[in-house]
């Protein structure tokens, strides 16, 4: 079997590290990411804040309780993405190829590569250069296989790396916790734990027919992973088909000024994500769930655009069509897909040079000062929405900027 080496990158604490990137003055400091209101959860979370119990998925009422002196941000999905693609980008340039399995986690198939120059060195050469070129801190596992080298990442953390020579796979497993194996979760781990099961070396020394007979076709699969011969294949990366964002609201409401404005925003935001990753989309798709949890989505097929004024009407159209049970609401969303690589063009018929002149405009001020640095005044706030009006009556947004201080 030919040797492999596979690379496990993953950006230490990926969203506190953007929004420390953004402001120095949260250096050190404990920081929550996540969902402000008590229905809120921990999408992120400082390494000074765990000390005091507070992880990710955890509800943010109880983090807030666990660790009253840590900043809450709320954060932004458009912003970590634009940084999740610099460090795409960067690997992208310098690998053969790669698989992106999350926003902030990279694996790489470095095989081969010693023929030019050695497999350790580019390995940190890589990081170094994704350290350097996005301001990032992102640590390392480098093994024989995916499973390992990710485990050998978790041990790395924070901001470090950890080789694993060939053959010295069992020997750096053995003493760690049986939980430090993927797809070992709570359930999983209580019931090694009642087995008397505690350290990844137990089992490496237990027959797989036992803990096949304990845990099922999982258990056979748990005990080559504890063994480094687990050997999942790397999934090349492809660029994204769609791109989403949902609304979970502290309270469910009916309340159609709030509503419309929420959706002005995100449609904002992903139409801005587009242009960014010079993308046009084809299907819109806006979501509904009602307080009773009942979720209902639709969509509409449209020419290729990325420009605020021809998918945001598209979105209060496609809401108003899937709005029929006058119910609470406790959460919308709004999805593009069927993207496209392009950039928007002029509509000769609806569309004007000074048109796109505004957008680029507008864009060059959020790439400066921030996403949010230009919004409409219709999702600005309800007190700036209720002046308006209706706000579903085709009226042409106001717009507004200002400059962060």
């Amino acid at each position: 079997m030919k040797a492999k080496s596979i690379i496990h990158l993953d950006l230490d604490t990926f969203f506190v590290s953007v929004e420390r990137l953004l402001n120095s003055e949260l250096q050190g400091r404990p920081l929550i990411v996540g969902g402000k209101g008590d229905r809120g959860v921990v999408a992120a979370c400082s390494y000074e804040t765990r000390k005091f119990g507070v992880h990710s998925g955890m509800s943010m009422k109880v983090a807030r309780r666990l660790c009253p002196e840590a900043t809450v941000i709320k954060g932004n999905a458009g912003t970590y993405t634009k940084h999740s693609n610099i460090v795409t980008e960067i690997i992208k340039s310098r690998v053969p190829s790669f698989e992106k399995a999350s926003v902030d986690e990279f694996y790489a198939d470095l095989s081969g590569m010693d023929r030019f120059f050695g497999i350790n060195k580019f390995a940190q050469e890589l990081r170094q250069s994704i350290i350097k070129e996005s301001g990032l801190p992102i640590s390392f596992g480098l093994s024989q296989n995916k499973v390992v080298s990710k485990i050998a990442t978790g041990e790395a953390k924070p901001n470090a790396e950890i080789i694993i020579a060939r053959g010295n796979e069992k020997p750096f497993l053995a003493p760690l916790t049986v939980n430090k194996i993927p797809m070992v979760g709570n359930k999983t781990y209580r019931r090694l734990m009642e087995l008397g099961v505690r350290q990844i070396r137990t089992l490496q020394e237990m027959p797989v027919e036992m803990l096949e007979s304990a845990l099922g076709k999982t258990g056979r699969t748990i005990w080559k992973r504890a063994n480094g011969l687990d050997d999942p294949p790397l999934v090349p990366y492809h660029e994204r088909k769609s791109i989403s964002t949902e609304r979970t609201f502290g309270r469910d409401t009916i309340d159609m000024v709030r509503l419309h404005a929420t959706l002005v925003a995100m449609t904002e935001s992903l139409a801005y994500q587009l242009r960014q990753g010079h993308k046009l989309t084809s299907v819109v798709s806006v979501k509904i769930r009602y307080s009773d949890f009942q979720t209902c989505s639709k969509q509409a097929r449209i020419a290729y655009t990325s420009a605020d004024h021809i998918l945001i009407p598209k979105v209060e159209a496609l809401f108003k069509q899937l709005y029929s049970r006058r119910l609470l609401i406790r959460l919308i969303g709004v999805k593009f897909s069927g993207l496209v690589g392009g950039h928007y063009q002029i509509n000769l018929f609806d569309d004007s040079q000074e048109m796109l002149d505004l957008y680029n405009s507008i864009d060059n001020i959020r790439n400066r000062f921030g996403e949010h640095s230009v919004m409409r005044a219709v999702s600005l706030g309800t007190k700036t929405i209720g002046r308006m009006g209706n706000p579903f009556n085709g009226e042409p947004p106001v717009v507004l900027a200002h400059r962060k201080q």
